[in-house]
This record gives structure tokens, C-alpha cells and sequence, in this order.
């Protein structure tokens, strides 16, 4: 996904252009209008030759894999890229560095002569790079694809009904499963907390076929839950969320096992209840915290697993194994993916032979049925069109002895346009599971710069489309909405997010940290911190990062700040839910930072400093301990999103924070 790289970088540079009427138009030294002279010209030039080099690099995409010598090159022209918005980013800060009085504002326009030449340099020097590997590529016949074979950015994009889907009459080869789940859960037992639990192979539906039937029976017990474990479940952690399932309003964050299970138990005492615990990963998980669960004939529990030894977890023969659906259902749901914008979802003759082939590939698996019925849907319905496709499957199976629904949704990955390839991959830096939330991810896409404004709408318009169009490809699954029935959150399926992951990390988008074997940092733009030992991960850090997510609440203060002091390009640090009082001063220097994440942590109070961070767009300090705002806060004009208040997670409990006068004056919020 290169083009993706070279196509928000070409964006970038189209905005370091822009400034150069501006920086003109105001008065300059001799030598440093003629030193900025020289640099936009080097920022032009590469500009245009990114641009001429995206066409190639969308076609180039479907080679890299089976051909080394593509594969190479790809891997070189992103290389050459993140040095050019190295050198873009720091050129913005030293633009916009005018922080003191007369004297010191000349001093440093003077030094900055000697970095504008520096950075031309650097620039001419990269190019240079870029020719002559676009020379090589002749030379070597480096592959691309013909350009009547399409790209990942000629399709059109699916806006309407996006967001509005799984409906009852939608789900297909469940019934017989339904019927058998629903008897396990309502049929009367003395036998006391009943497990069902439902097994099979990753994608084969498990977590569907439960969530229908839960939407079903959940209202018949006096308290419900649904936990998602996953591989890297920790105890304490997974209790503190089956506690917030149930709605229990103790303060649990600082409580140990013994503290929780004994609220968990005390709550549930008396009460008919269901849990469900989806994606289970090993019999310990059932066996750590079973303790806090009363004991009582009308309870209910269902563990789904792709683990035999999990469902053996089962009351007597409560045990439900789900398999690949036959060709009849296999067929049913492609038509219904492929053809859901007919209203008789059915296939035209002249594409049958073909749809049934590609039906074949998904081995029955409903996701890579659905990721292929989604992705074909985007297309003509043309044998051409379809055909194309179909040529990139077989080619990608030529070299690669990996399952074809794997290849299936791997080209429905690499037939993303390449602005939603980066707001996709940056989903998959999110726990496995994790229920992701509208409006967060959108305002992280948008600061990124990941979306740009179009055809008249805003940012925000732009970036529900992109959601909206993830999740009509079946990329992203919906698991909430509002009363209204917009998306309110999402998550990614764990097949699909270990394709992403992979894809992430060879193009050194971005790395799950989670504390377990070697890692390594080389390169990586983005870090998605998962585990709270992040010593080794301190002791390898890069000025190239761009991205810092950290879902790790026990987070230590000082191994943040170095991280943070070598990461000075960075335009992105999440710490949402980290245990933390203050900011290391080390925040304060991150001139690029456009996203600053700070809710639910333990904030307790902003410093005059933060009116340095001059290009913030968000600030979130919803349910933080800050009372007032600092009054350098005015200073942030391109504050696009601003949230601040104390108090609980319930709206009723919240409290507002004090606010300098001028925030008015901050036009862009």
C-alpha cells in the first residue's frame, strides 16, 4: 500500500505549497527569501514527481508480493517518501517558529537561511533517489499492471443504507444453529450456571449467530453481558469489564481480583443473568474468574472459542460446532453481499459461471464471502470488471501457498482507494476487539490527515463516508448504534485485523507494542502501545514516529517521557484511559501534534505551555480532573474539536471546566 504513503504525502507537500503566497507576502531577508525561493521549488519538483509515480505504484501494488524485483522498488519509493515528509514537517515548524521578542525573531530568521538551504539540499538529494530508482525500474522491467486493468481508485463508493445492515432477513445458514442456541438458553434446568458454548474456525459466523440470539433472549434475565476476552486477556481487566457490562456503578479502576469478584458476586446475587464471552481463547480464562458468578438454576453463560478444549467447557452436551456453510448458503450470501443494492438480489446469467467461482474460493467462510460479495459490488456488473478481479486472486495464488479466502481478502484490502487504505490500517492499531467509537476514530483520521475535503462537504462529512464505506465492504463490523440507527461504534474482525496488521507492518505504517518477544521500531510511523512494559520500546525510538496510541492504563510516566523526547514529529499521542496525573513537559516540544487524547485519565491540570502546540485540531479532556483551562489556550487556533469536563462517565455527574476568555475567538471549533 505505497500509494497510499505517496498519496497523503503528495497532500501534504500541496499544503506546504499553499504557504508559499503567504510567506512571500510578508517581509523577508534578501538570503532568506532567496534560501525559501529555492526549498519550495525543491518542494515542488518532488511533489510532481510523487504525483507522476502514483499511477505506477497502484498498479505496481498487485506485483510486489509474487515478484521481488516490484517488490523492491515499492519498498524504496516508500523509504524515499517518509524522508521527504520528514523534511516537510520539520520545514512547517521552522515556518512557523516566531516565539520571541525582536531580537530574537531575527536571530533564528537567520539561522533558518542555513536550514532552508540544508532542507533543499536534503530534498535534491532524495530526489535524485527517486530518479534513479525510476531508471532501474525499466531497466529491470519492473512489473505493473495494465492500465485497462483498473485501480484501487476507480470505483465508485457505496454512501447510502452503509450503516443500516444485519438485519434479521440478511443472515443466512443460521436457523438450524439459532433454534438449537435458543433452546440451550431458555429451556428450563436445574442443573446451576449453564455454559453453551459455541466453537469453529475464525470467520465461520460464531460471533454473529450469538449476538442475534443474545438481541433476542437478553431481555428475559434481569441483567446482561457481553465481554469480548481475546488472546491476551488479563484478568484484572476483564473483570473491571464484565463489571461495567453489568452496569455496576462501583468505582473499580484501582480494585485487585479479590476487590472485583467479590462487587461482581455481591451484584449478581439474587438476579437471573446472562454473560456472554466471545472469542475465548483458553480454558484459564472460565477457570480465573468463575468465583465471581452466584450460583443459581436460571443462569446462563456462552463462551465462543475456535478452540475444541474451550467447548468442552460446556454444560453436558451444550456444545455447538459451527462449519463453513454449504454451497446453497455460500451461494444465497454472495447474492445477498454482490447484489444488495437490487432489490431481488439476484445474479444476471451472464456473470453466474464466474460468481460461482469466486463462491468456491471463500471455502464457505461467510467474511471472505461477504469481503468479496462487498468488494464486487463496488464494480460493474460487467464480466470484464468481475473478470479483473478474479485475474488478481489467481495471480496472487500463483506465488503464495497461503488459503484462498486469505488471498480473497487480501485483494479486498488492496482495492481500497488509497486515502481509506490508511484510515483501514489505522483501525487495526486498535486492540483485537475493541469496540472502536465514531466520532474517536473520525477526529483521528481527520487530524492525521487521512481525509481531505471534497465535492463541497467538510472533513467530518468526508470521514463518515470512509466509515460508512469500510462497513459496507464487511472491513468493519458495526456493534452499536444510536436510536436513530447511525453507527455509534465498531470493531474488526480478528481474521481480518491479523491481514491488516501483517499489511501494516510491511509497509511500516505502524506495530502493535505488546511486550512479548523482540520488537523492533525501524521505521514505523505508528505505535500502538498494548502492554505496560515499554522499556525496550523507550530504549528504540526514532524521530520518524508520527503516532503514539497508548491502551495500556498502567503506563510509567518516565519511560513516556522518553519516548516522547525522541519522537518530536509527532502529530498524534492517544493516552485515553492511562493512570496518569500530569503530562511530561516533553509534550509541550511536539510541534506537529494535532491530537492530543486525554480522556479518562487522571489529568489534573493543563500549563500555559500547551499554547505552543500550535497546530492541536483536538483536544479531548472529556471525564479528566481538570477544573480551569490555562489562558494560553486561546493561542490554538486551529482547534478543531475541544472537549473538557470532571466527574463520572454518566452525563449527570459531569462538571463543567473554567475557561479563559477568548475561547470564542477560536473560529475553527
Amino acid at each position: 500500500m505505497a500509494e497510499a504513503i505517496v498519496g497523503l504525502l503528495v497532500s501534504k507537500l500541496g499544503v506546504a505549497l499553499a504557504r508559499e503566497a503567504v510567506t512571500f507576502g510578508s517581509s523577508l531577508l534578501f538570503k532568506e527569501a532567496s534560501a525559501l525561493d529555492g526549498l519550495f521549488g525543491e518542494i515542488r519538483e518532488a511533489k510532481d514527481e510523487l504525483e507522476s509515480m502514483q499511477g505506477y505504484l497502484q498498479r505496481a501494488e498487485r506485483f510486489k508480493d509474487t515478484d521481488e524485483t516490484t517488490g523492491i522498488f515499492v519498498e524504496k519509493i516508500r523509504g524515499f517518501a517518509f524522508e521527504i515528509e520528514d523534511v516537510v514537517d520539520e520545514f512547517t515548524y521552522k515556518l512557523e517558529d516566531r516565539h520571541g521578542g525582536f531580537a530574537a525573531k531575527m536571530k533564528k530568521r537567520i539561522k533558518h537561511v542555513k536550514t532552508w538551504r540544508r532542507l533543499a539540499l536534503k530534498l535534491q538529494q532524495i530526489k535524485k533517489k527517486l530518479r534513479d530508482a525510476d531508471e532501474r525500474k525499466v531497466r529491470y522491467e519492473v512489473r505493473g499492471i495494465d492500465k485497462d486493468a483498473g485501480s484501487s481508485g476507480s470505483h465508485p463508493k457505496i454512501v447510502d443504507q452503509a450503516l443500516y445492515f444485519a438485519k434479521d432477513d440478511d443472515l443466512v445458514g443460521i436457523e438450524e444453529n439459532k433454534k438449537l442456541l435458543m433452546g440451550c438458553l431458555t429451556a428450563q434446568s436445574e442443573e446451576q450456571n449453564t455454559v453453551a458454548t459455541v466453537w469453529g474456525m475464525g470467520g465461520v459466523g460464531k460471533t454473529t449467530l450469538v449476538s442475534h440470539v443474545y438481541n433476542l433472549v437478553k431481555d428475559d434475565y434481569d441483567t446482561a453481558a457481553w465481554v469480548t476476552v481475546s488472546n491476551s486477556y488479563q484478568v484484572e481487566a476483564l473483570l473491571k469489564t464484565i463489571a461495567k457490562e453489568f452496569g455496576i456503578k462501583a468505582d473499580v479502576a484501582s480494585m485487585g481480583k479479590r476487590a472485583l469478584t467479590e462487587v461482581i458476586y455481591t451484584y449478581l446475587q439474587g438476579k437471573k443473568y446472562i454473560l456472554i464471552m466471545d472469542d475465548v481463547w483458553g480454558v484459564d480464562v472460565w477457570f480465573n474468574i468463575r468465583d465471581a458468578f452466584p450460583k443459581c438454576s436460571g443462569n446462563r453463560f456462552v463462551i465462543t472459542s475456535r478452540i475444541h478444549e474451550v467447548a468442552l467447557l460446556a454444560t453436558g452436551n451444550r456444545v455447538l460446532e459451527l462449519k463453513p456453510l454449504q454451497a446453497a448458503e455460500s451461494w444465497q450470501l454472495f447474492c445477498k453481499e454482490a447484489f444488495w443494492k437490487d432489490q431481488n438480489r439476484t445474479c444476471p446469467e451472464g456473470l453466474k459461471h464466474l460468481a460461482q467461482k469466486f463462491v468456491s474460493k471463500c471455502s464457505g467462510l461467510p467474511i471472505a464471502i461477504a469481503c468479496i460479495g462487498r468488494l464486487l459490488s463496488c464494480k460493474q456488473p460487467t464480466y470484464s470488471d468481475w473478470e479483473n478481479v478474479y485475474k488478481e486472486i489467481e495471480l496472487q495464488l500463483t506465488n503464495n501457498v497461503i488459503l484462498d479466502v486469505n488471498i480473497i481478502l487480501k485483494v479486498s484490502l488492496e482495492d481500497l482507494p488509497y486515502d481509506l487504505k490508511n484510515c483501514f490500517l489505522h483501525c487495526a492499531l486498535f486492540p483485537e476487539d475493541y469496540e472502536i467509537k465514531r466520532r474517536r476514530v473520525m477526529r483521528q483520521w481527520i487530524a492525521a490527515g487521512f481525509v481531505r475535503a471534497k465535492d463541497n462537504k467538510t472533513l467530518e462529512e468526508v470521514a463518515e463516508e470512509c466509515l460508512t464505506e469500510l462497513v459496507k465492504r464487511s472491513l468493519l463490523q458495526v456493534v452499536a448504534r444510536n436510536s436513530g440507527g447511525r453507527l455509534k461504534c465498531c470493531r474488526m474482525h480478528d481474521v481480518i485485523r491479523l491481514l491488516a496488521l501483517n499489511k501494516a507492518r510491511e509497509e511500516c505504517f505502524g506495530k502493535v507494542y505488546d511486550g512479548s518477544g523482540a520488537f523492533s521500531v525501524q521505521g514505523t510511523r505508528r505505535i500502538s502501545i498494548q502492554s505496560e512494559n515499554i522499556e525496550q520500546l523507550s530504549q528504540s525510538c526514532g524521530t520518524h514516529f508520527r503516532a503514539l496510541h497508548v491502551f495500556e492504563t498502567r503506563i510509567s510516566i518516565n519511560l513516556l517521557k522518553s519516548i516522547l523526547s525522541s519522537s518530536r514529529l509527532l502529530s498524534m499521542l492517544d493516552l485515553q484511559g492511562a493512570r496518569i496525573k500530569m503530562l511530561p513537559n516533553q509534550v509541550f516540544d511536539l510541534f506537529n501534534l494535532r491530537y492530543l487524547g486525554l480522556r479518562h485519565t487522571g489529568i489534573q491540570n493543563l500549563p500555559e505551555a500547551i499554547g505552543r502546540l500550535q497546530n492541536l485540531q483536538v483536544l479531548d479532556a472529556y471525564n479528566t480532573e481538570l477544573s480551569s483551562l490555562p489562558n494560553s489556550v486561546v493561542k490554538l487556533h486551529k482547534l478543531r474539536y475541544f472537549y473538557a469536563c470532571t466527574g463520572g462517565l454518566e452525563f449527570d455527574q459531569c462538571a463543567g471546566v473554567k475557561v479563559p476568555n477568548g475561547m470564542r475567538h477560536l473560529t475553527s471549533l
